[in-house]
């Protein structure tokens, strides 16, 4: 069987982590299988669907690395691929069903079918369509038709049936029909719901397997009896566990912002996302930094966690600093940006990278660096000041004596003042790194005093100085 796998967006919003990882999930399984990965732009939703973010998610899943076999500026041989464009090939299955008399024209109204929902919910029944409008005659349809009204079309749900399906996640699932009542396959302007579309399209481009949110399993039922009505080739699904905060809720703005496009933003790099995805209700053997191709060869259906998959925005740090640090000077430079290149001179771009590269996750790190290295002065805080003046004035005087004497030497500079002032370890490294730089942790000291310079190591010192010798209270 060739494996073909989808993402169907909708074109709503901006792409989100777990929108993401679907994506992944199923490029990946794709790519391991040598298949096919399709992207389908599900824009049913006229009102809400925008080209701007069919031309985001785009741009956001080629950041990714994630490339479609069919699909926008690709096509194939099931084009169109958005489903706006698809509404004759929805009508040819409608008019399937209608002959079939598996739907029915209903006629409720909204505010019907809210008092019908709230008055089963009161009774302590689950909320689902009562079935009134299947009762209707030919000729009071006629009727209500001759009258001007647009009815929307339900499938008549079999009346005690059981439906049954292996999830290659979550194992075998089992749903009663009688628990879920006619469903809407036709909104009453005519064009077609999620529901209904979504499964015909995967069957019509032969879809062997659908990777989506556990949310989504609800509706798995539904499709499936719509496929089996209509005797079409149906997938396989499986529905991936919700990604969840810490406190156990889903993932949502509350817990921060976690569009690609906004981790994109702030300086997260594709390959720390994409690494973190891997290993994010999904267990992964090598923990290494792995390319796209390797995260694919990595990735099992059977290694997928059913359990809720717990954020930590930590982890995503982790691959994000460990993606830095394997970056080179020339793609580190770029993505630092334009605020570092006027800041740091030319002549010591190659140092200042090699400085601070260990101690940056975004290009903001960075920024802060390039103040602290190329500006006159440094702010030291209050925690700072306190080792400064914990130091004592003659630690400075001794500091700036030593640099006078050796320039920027620091090894030499350091063990000068070590034996004249008998100092060593933390009392001599703290206070000085803080006068230099105004911060407790950073890059080695050694860079630091090549990146200042003699001049400017021996105006900090001198600053320092007049701290130290200043009174408290």
């Amino acid at each position: 069987m060739k494996i073909r796998t989808r993402f169907s967006p909708s074109p709503t919003g901006m792409i989100h982590l777990g929108n993401a990882r679907a994506a992944l999930y199923s490029a990946w399984f794709a790519t391991k299988n040598k298949g096919v990965f399709i992207l389908r732009i599900e824009d049913t939703d006229l009102e809400r669907s925008e080209e701007r973010f069919t031309e985001s998610l785009q741009e956001d899943l080629r950041w990714l690395g994630i490339q479609w076999q069919e699909g926008p500026g690709v096509d194939g041989p099931y084009a169109p691929y958005w489903q706006s464009q698809r509404q004759e090939v929805y009508a040819k299955y409608y008019q399937i069903l209608e002959e079939k008399k598996l739907i029915y024209p209903c006629f409720c109204s909204d505010q019907e079918l809210v008092l019908s929902r709230k008055l089963q919910q009161s009774r302590g029944l689950p909320p689902r369509y009562s079935g009134v409008c299947k009762k209707l005659s030919e000729t009071e349809i006629a009727e209500k038709m001759a009258a001007g009204k647009k009815p929307a079309w339900r499938f008549a749900v079999p009346v005690n049936a059981t439906i049954e399906f292996e999830d290659t996640i979550k194992g075998p699932q089992s749903f009663q029909s009688n628990d879920i009542g006619d469903f809407i396959v036709r909104r009453a302007d005519r064009t077609a719901p999620f529901l209904f579309c979504n499964a015909i399209d995967d069957a019509m481009m032969e879809v062997s397997h659908v990777l989506r949110g556990e949310d989504h399993i609800a509706n798995t039922p539904r499709q499936l009896m719509i496929l089996t009505a209509l005797q079409l080739h149906q997938p396989k699904y499986g529905h991936l566990s919700l990604i969840v905060g810490n406190d156990g809720a889903p993932l949502s703005k509350r817990h921060g912002s976690y569009s690609l496009r906004e981790l994109q933003s702030v300086g997260y790099l594709p390959e720390a996302i994409i690494n973190y995805m891997a290993r994010l209700g999904h267990a992964c053997e090598l923990q290494a930094l792995l390319s796209f191709e390797q995260l694919a060869n990595q990735f099992y259906l059977e290694k997928l966690s059913r359990s809720p998959a717990r954020f930590d925005a930590a982890q995503l740090l982790y691959w994000q600093k460990m993606v830095v640090q394997a970056m080179d000077a020339n793609r580190l430079w770029r993505w630092l940006g334009e605020k570092i290149e006027n800041q740091v001179p030319e002549s010591k771009q190659s140092l200042f990278i090699d400085t601070i590269k260990s101690n940056i996750a975004f290009p903001e790190d960075a920024q802060d660096w390039a103040k602290r290295f190329f500006h006159d002065s440094v702010t030291i805080e209050d925690e700072e000041l306190q080792i400064i003046r914990e130091a004592g004035e003659q630690f400075f005087v001794e500091a700036e004596s030593a640099v006078d004497k050796y320039g920027i030497a620091l090894q030499e500079v350091l063990a000068e003042m070590k034996q004249t002032l008998g100092v060593s370890g933390k009392k001599l490294f703290m206070p000085m790194r803080v006068a230099l730089t105004g911060k407790i942790h950073g890059p080695e000291l050694a860079q630091i005093a090549e990146l200042l310079g003699q001049e400017k190591m021996k105006f900090r010192l001198g600053h320092a100085f007049k701290m130290a010798s200043e009174k408290v209270g």
